[in-house]
């Protein structure tokens, strides 16, 4: 029991960031709070046949989709259902790495939870099947990359939309858009399509959102935190600024984020 994760091999490893296979026993807690990534993700319970997410309070409803799921990128916060999280594998995908697997615009992807069977048919159910069948997470993890590997569809991540991608995840609170966009030699126009087709939102909010995780990863294991000087140097203007991307992206205050949080950054405890 444990987890385990691994980048895969080239050239996976330019699509897809990481895969993971967790086998825990239950949480004492029964929700968490999942904050938003821009890549999609992958994920497959090997314990429910069910994945279940939720809205908030304060009259939380229960959204149930298959055990086998891509979930878009996202721009808000979910919450998750602990019981069913006790053996789940997945892999997290770089920004564009879901629409060069899939080939599908990642727009109509965006915030949600597409069973894996609509998109790879059988091949997704005998997946599963496969490792329900395995005991090792080493093996697991084996069969999912290859898997993957196998079944890439779509074209690469387009060179444009990865400069820009890139340039924004180095340096979001600095990096000025045009200034990048103007490197690759298109329009406005049209490097934003390509991004929404690939990425599943535009070059400002991808930036606003890398903005918000690089604020994340400064404070997550803080002891105490200066929320003026975080803001300053988040390139936001002042600490209302902060709150209000706080609240839009994770639906929670600073202050609520430092209680909630945990070992992992992405989950908060909620109850």
């Amino acid at each position: 029991m444990g987890f385990t994760q691994r980048r895969p091999s080239p050239p996976l490893d330019c699509l897809i960031e990481t895969i993971w296979d967790w086998d825990m026993p239950a949480a004492a807690h029964h929700f968490e709070r999942v904050l938003p990534q821009p890549g999609a993700q992958l994920i497959i319970n090997l314990c429910e046949d069910e994945t279940r997410v939720y809205t908030d309070e304060p009259q939380r409803q229960c959204l149930r989709s298959s055990g086998s799921v891509l979930g878009g990128p996202r721009l808000t916060s979910q919450i998750i259902d602990t019981a069913e999280q006790v053996r789940v594998m997945g892999a997290v995908f770089r920004p564009g790495g879901a629409h060069a697997l899939t080939a599908e615009d990642q727009q109509t992807l965006l915030a949600r939870d597409i069973n894996l069977e609509d998109l790879f048919g059988g091949a997704a159910r005998q997946l599963r099947q496969r490792l329900l069948e395995t005991t090792t997470p080493t093996a697991r993890l084996q069969i999912l990359e290859q898997w993957l590997r196998v079944q890439q569809r779509g074209p690469a991540i387009d060179p444009a939309v990865a400069l820009v991608a890139n340039a924004l995840d180095q340096a979001p609170q600095w990096a000025r858009i045009a200034g990048v966009v103007a490197q690759t030699g298109l329009s406005d126009d049209s490097l934003r399509a390509r991004f929404h087709r690939q990425i599943g939102m535009g070059p400002k909010r991808y930036a606003r959102l890398q903005r918000f995780r690089a604020v994340l990863t400064q404070v997550h294991r803080a002891g105490s935190v200066d929320w003026c000087q975080v803001a300053a140097d988040g390139g936001l203007t002042d600490q209302a600024h902060l709150v209000r991307e706080f609240r839009a992206f994770a639906g929670l205050t600073p202050s609520t984020f430092m209680a909630q949080r945990g070992p992992h950054i992405n989950h908060l405890v909620i109850g």
